[in-house]
């Protein structure tokens, strides 16, 4: 078993993340390296992005027009959040984002008003809503739903918890959104999204591709599902996988990697490459606000903050050692003050091609 260090795996992710260079790669491509872009703040997902293209690729409408040709979709997936991910690979997500199965735990119905019937229900309304390529807002669906089920129970429960309600429906390739509408967000439907022969390869694959080393535990807990996946789905996903994967050794702990990376892990060195990261960036979300190695314990609260608020981070050789934003910059460790205004300007650069998104 080959042993590595924290300083090495931070190096070689900020690499393979395309923070550490960036490359020339369209949304899509740079979607599918990070395993999905959280969405739940467009300007975020947009920056997230354009932070690892080259600035000749960085456009203020490339994920707009990646969506309308459907080389992106957007749709709730990972953690029950909303992500950019590939389309071409969107189905693996969901049906992985799906297994824990959650709406058919007693405590759930009893949350939420609804059974898995009812969720059956609401499914088959909404596929027959959303044919023929049909976009409606979230009122419109669940007016269409209604009307189809004439159900005055599903009314209350689309009213009160329409979102959670939704959720099933994406990972079912039932619904994904469709174009802002007004302001207002509206749903499509998500027929046409390919599905995936090896669901749980192609995830696992991505995943360790831009955050291993791992285990299937942290894959769980921090990225997929917040531990909620049953543990032997869990094992069964990264047994079928084994020949793939190689055990390493980081600081005590062991971590599993795809086999086809661990040279080029090893060759890498330590880095001193300094990144301003944007709010809700996949380099950290990946990773997780509580891993150690990344965010130090006791600055945990300045990046992940309430309301569930991820903080633009500054990052130096793979570590976060401060935080950014209009207020300025708050670092606690030494970093080079001509990297962070060659970072800040690079951001004010970009800013500008974006049409204003930015911390």
């Amino acid at each position: 078993m080959e042993t590595v260090t924290w300083d090495q795996i931070l190096a070689w992710r900020m690499g393979r993340q395309f923070l550490a260079p960036a490359v020339a790669g369209g949304p899509a491509y740079v979607t599918g390296r990070l395993a999905g872009v959280q969405a739940q703040v467009a300007s975020a997902a947009k920056l997230t992005i354009a932070l690892r293209q080259t600035e000749l690729c960085a456009d203020s409408d490339a994920v707009e027009i990646a969506l309308d040709v459907r080389t992106l979709v957007k749709t709730w997936a990972m953690r029950g959040t909303l992500h950019l991910l590939p389309a071409d690979e969107a189905a693996a997500y969901l049906e992985l984002s799906a297994a824990h199965r959650n709406w058919e735990r007693g405590s759930w119905q009893r949350s939420f008003g609804a059974t898995p019937a009812d969720l059956e229900t609401i499914a088959a309304a909404a596929a027959e809503a959303l044919a023929g390529g049909a976009v409606l807002t979230r009122e419109e669906l669940t007016a269409e739903i209604v009307d189809r089920t004439g159900s005055a129970h599903l009314a209350g429960v689309l009213g009160s918890g329409w979102g959670t309600l939704l959720k099933p429906l994406a990972w079912w390739r039932v619904l994904c959104f469709g174009p802002p509408s007004g302001g207002r967000v509206t749903f499509t439907s998500a027929a046409w999204l390919p599905p995936v022969p090896d669901p749980a390869g192609t995830v696992l694959r991505a995943f360790l591709g831009a955050y291993g080393p791992a285990t299937p535990e942290l894959f769980d807990k921090v990225w997929l599902s917040r531990g909620n996946t049953p543990k032997a789905v869990l094992r069964s996903w990264f047994a079928a996988l084994e020949g793939e994967l190689a055990e390493v050794e980081v600081e005590g702990e062991r971590r599993v990697m795809l086999a086809a990376h661990l040279d080029e892990l090893l060759a890498t060195g330590p880095s001193t490459a300094v990144r301003l990261l944007g709010p809700f960036d996949a380099y950290v979300l990946g990773g997780g606000t509580t891993a150690a190695e990344i965010v130090p314990p006791e600055r945990r609260k300045e990046v992940s903050r309430a309301g569930g608020w991820i903080s633009p981070v500054v990052l130096r050789g793979g570590r976060v050692v401060g935080v950014w934003g209009k207020e300025g910059v708050t670092l606690w460790d030494d970093v080079p003050a001509s990297a962070v205004e060659a970072e800040m300007s690079r951001h004010e650069r970009l800013r500008l091609l974006l049409g204003g998104s930015g911390p």
